[in-house]
């Protein structure tokens, strides 16, 4: 039979609690020992970052913008219509060559062509007045000169005759009484032969005045003629310089009733172009008249300086007009995208680096600088002063030589060092 042994029972369930107080220690030790271990280092892959040096030297500032070639106010000519027509065609497409008497388009105004008929009866028929004027006041000028002709004869013989009795009258074969009554005629046909001459004088004046008032209703007549005349060879919609036509905000189509003063095309002369460029708000207050600058038309780089600079801000941009100093590429032409870049300053003999991934002028940044055994990098507080367009300027936080991670590192912000592999 079995015998019971009560004190093998105590001893088997003591050795069970003591191993279990052990293993439940060896799990509280390891668990605490873990959570005082530190996280591991990430490792970044060296060959996906982009590096950059420090450098100490001059540094230019420089905005960039991105804009379109647009032509210079001077270069645009706007054709309007003379008259209210209708669009008979249109011979010339946007785009093309055209020269000063190249015809664009074909205009038609019935009201015009009756117009300037009556026009030209009106300059005929004050010509004709003014004639008739001339051939009156001619018979009248020659009545009086005539009259006048007659008078002086009169007083020529007067005279004569009043000379010839004054020297009979000295040596005395005529009478006192026919001397005094020949110089009275005399000074009768005088004062007549004055008052012809005035009156000659007169006539003439008036003459020319009412010939100059004719004159001016005939020069009056043939300035509506030219006029008519000027608005029917505008029919013809000629350009007059030579350029390239372009496109009109509304185009005009054939038969299209048009008033006057609209306009009907619009040329350009294509190598008279200016850069309008969009740049940012906060980047905009830098930027001065006259400043360099440089366009980038993808087919070469010209060089320019800055002559406008809009003083609204639309969409967070203004628009800066650069002129262009130099001869443009091949290939230049209106509404061609541009890249351009400002000159704002020079900064002299200052630390600077390439501008990182995220970092605004003016602020402090976050960069991982590379240890010197470039197996490891390490988190910095960098303040950083101007910024250019792949530039910045470094005021404290790193040294001359300094090689430090430019690309995004934002998905290592929870840590202060990364490995480099």
């Amino acid at each position: 039979m079995d015998i019971a042994r009560p004190d093998i029972r105590k001893k088997k369930r003591r050795r069970q609690i003591v191993i279990g107080c052990i293993a439940a220690a060896i799990l509280g030790g390891a668990a605490w020992g873990v959570m005082r271990l530190k996280p591991a280092i990430p490792t970044v892959d060296a060959g996906t970052i982009y590096p950059g040096t420090v450098k100490r030297g001059d540094m230019v500032v420089q905005v960039r913008g991105l804009g379109t070639l647009v032509p210079r106010e001077e270069s645009i000519r706007l054709i309007p219509a003379q008259t209210d027509a209708t669009v008979v065609s249109i011979r010339v497409l946007p785009g093309a060559m055209v020269k000063p008497d190249t015809v664009v388009m074909v205009l038609s105004d019935p009201q015009l062509q009756q117009q300037l008929l009556n026009a030209q009866l009106a300059v005929k028929g004050a010509e004709a007045d003014y004639r008739n004027m001339q051939a009156q006041l001619q018979n009248t000028l020659m009545g009086t000169k005539s009259t006048a002709a007659a008078v002086d004869a009169q007083f020529s013989q007067a005279k004569l005759t009043a000379d010839t009795d004054e020297q009979l009258y000295k040596l005395g074969v005529i009478s006192g009484e026919q001397n005094y009554q020949a110089k009275s005629t005399a000074e009768q046909l005088t004062t007549q032969h004055q008052l012809s001459q005035e009156q000659l004088k007169v006539q003439q004046q008036s003459i020319e005045v009412q010939l100059a008032s004719q004159q001016t209703k005939v020069d009056q007549a043939k300035a509506q003629l030219a006029l008519y005349e000027k608005q029917e060879e505008a029919l013809n919609v000629t350009p007059g310089i030579s350029g390239v036509l372009a496109s009109l905000a509304s185009p005009v189509s054939v038969g299209q009733h048009i008033t006057a003063g609209t306009s009907v095309a619009e040329v350009i002369i294509p190598n008279q172009l200016k850069a309008s460029l969009q740049i940012a708000e906060t980047q905009a207050n830098n930027i001065q008249l006259g400043q360099p600058a440089e366009i980038d038309t993808h087919n070469g780089i010209v060089p320019g300086h800055v002559t406008r600079i809009d003083p609204s801000v639309l969409n967070g941009t203004r628009t800066v007009d650069v002129t262009l100093d130099g001869p443009l590429p091949s290939g230049a032409v209106p509404d061609l995208s541009v890249d351009g870049t400002i000159d704002l300053a020079q900064l002299h003999d200052v630390l600077h680096v390439e501008r990182p991934a995220f970092g605004n002028a003016d602020s402090t940044i976050s960069l991982f600088r590379i240890n010197p055994d470039g197996k490891t990098a390490t988190r910095v507080q960098v303040k950083v002063g101007q910024a250019s367009v792949t530039e910045i300027q470094v005021l404290s936080g790193l040294h001359e030589g300094d090689r430090v991670i430019l690309s995004d590192m934002s998905r290592y912000d929870n840590t202060d060092e990364v490995r480099l592999d």
